[in-house]
């Protein structure tokens, strides 16, 4: 059975525009193949950046909570060093009142001092002067008692 010229060209044509076509579908499956393959590696990718930004923010917040820390640290000594200044500051003006005390003491006892000295040259001269009064007074009851003896 031979078949005819224009239906065996018609049936080549065919073919050959059914082998264009296949090749086609065959170069259209390897693209979309190859899209395929891109979109998965850009989704990946999407994802390893994805991982890295939540790393990232894991880590920004660990940042900040140890920066929280720390202004709560340094906000803690700032209250510490203040309640120290001031505790210094009390003791410097206990410590200007006692040296202010102990120069008042000072005073009180030189004073006191000057007048126990003076005290005690006073009573210093008046047993001086007690003492002469009594070798007078000796001295009259023996020039008395002297005359009463030879006086009959």
């Amino acid at each position: 059975m031979a078949l005819p010229s224009g239906f065996r060209e018609r049936l080549e044509q065919m073919e050959e525009t059914r082998n264009q076509r296949l090749s086609l579908l065959q170069a259209e499956k390897e693209l979309q193949t190859t899209k395929s393959e891109l979109l998965a590696a850009r989704l990946s990718n999407i994802k390893f950046a994805e991982r890295r930004c939540f790393n990232l923010e894991r880590k920004i917040a660990s940042q900040q909570l140890f920066i929280s820390f720390l202004k709560s640290e340094n906000d803690r000594l700032d209250t510490e060093y203040l309640r120290a200044l001031q505790d210094v500051r009390y003791l410097k003006n206990e410590v200007e009142d006692l040296g202010e005390l102990e120069k008042e003491k000072e005073k009180y006892y030189t004073s006191e001092n000057g007048e126990m000295n003076e005290f005690m040259e006073h009573l210093e001269n008046f047993v001086v002067e007690l003492q002469v009064q009594v070798e007078e007074l000796r001295s009259y009851t023996n020039q008395a008692t002297l005359i009463i003896q030879i006086t009959p």
